[in-house]
């Protein structure tokens, strides 16, 4: 597994942390004001985008092209600006648009540092929660909450008879699929709310988080978190995650091992 140096965490989960603070104010104010919304997909489904994606993107790689100007950066809505360096920047504006379009709080900013390819830090902020997550080195993982940091891990004593699961098939899995399947359809009991049900898992407040059809923005600022919090987080058919699609977290080898095999009839 590819680390960095000790130092070098410190040095980039700093900034991280730091912009964590700078997007929850910049929010508040420059886009806590009415939006525009309008439909990428246009006549052949819904994926929205507003004004405040564009202007939270604007704002993130003018914070990271200033302070790393070499480093390589991928945007959800601006796409790739290419380097020769080994580190880039993955940014996932507003995480859960929906969510924000109908004005429900659990919308997040999310970034992730990658080295060589693999997410090594990552930032999921929340500026209507006033908290954000993010890691300091491989094995540990923080909440900041009102001023407060907080180190977080799961709760690696979840067995499948006590667990929490939250669910969300976001329309990629057929009804004929979610039938194969019926044991995670009986025990959905949890809301499932984007970035912030893998936060919640990599808190312990949920012991397994199974959602489809991810992009490397939507997962990859997770991965370094949830691992650091000492969770596990594959593809369904148990991949590397860093290959984005679908993805399921849990609290311990055991719990995921179980979980796999009954994703085994929809996993490719």
């Amino acid at each position: 597994m590819i680390k960095l140096k000790s130092s070098e965490y410190k040095y980039y989960s700093k900034f991280l942390s730091n912009l964590g603070n700078k997007l929850t104010k910049f929010y508040y104010s420059k886009l806590n004001k009415p939006f525009k919304v309008s439909n990428k997909l246009k006549g052949r489904g819904y994926d929205p985008v507003t004004n405040a994606d564009k202007a939270f993107e604007k704002f993130i790689s003018k914070e990271i092209k200033k302070k790393f100007p070499n480093h390589q950066i991928i945007g959800e809505e601006f796409g790739h600006k290419k380097t020769k360096s080994d580190f880039c920047w993955i940014i996932d504006p507003i995480d859960g648009t929906r969510s924000f379009v109908i004005g429900n709080p659990t919308w997040s900013n999310l970034i992730s540092l990658n080295y060589k390819g693999i997410p090594v830090l990552g930032l999921a902020n929340f500026p209507i929660l006033k908290k954000y997550y993010f890691n300091v080195s491989s094995t540990s993982a923080y909440v900041s909450e009102n001023g407060k940091k907080r180190k977080i891990k799961v709760n690696s004593k979840a067995t499948y008879s006590n667990m929490k699961l939250s669910a969300a098939f976001h329309g990629s899995l057929s009804l004929k699929q979610q039938k194969k399947i019926p044991q995670i359809l009986k025990r959905m009991q949890f809301p499932c709310s984007d970035a912030l049900s893998y936060s919640h898992l990599a808190e312990g407040k949920l012991d397994i988080v199974i959602q489809c059809g991810n992009k490397i923005w939507d997962i990859h600022p997770l991965i370094p978190i949830i691992r650091a919090a000492k969770g596990k987080v594959t593809t369904w058919s148990n991949g590397d995650p860093k290959k984005a699609g679908d993805i399921v977290c849990s609290a311990n080898k055991s719990l995921h091992s179980k979980i796999l095999k009954i994703l085994k009839p929809v996993s490719n």
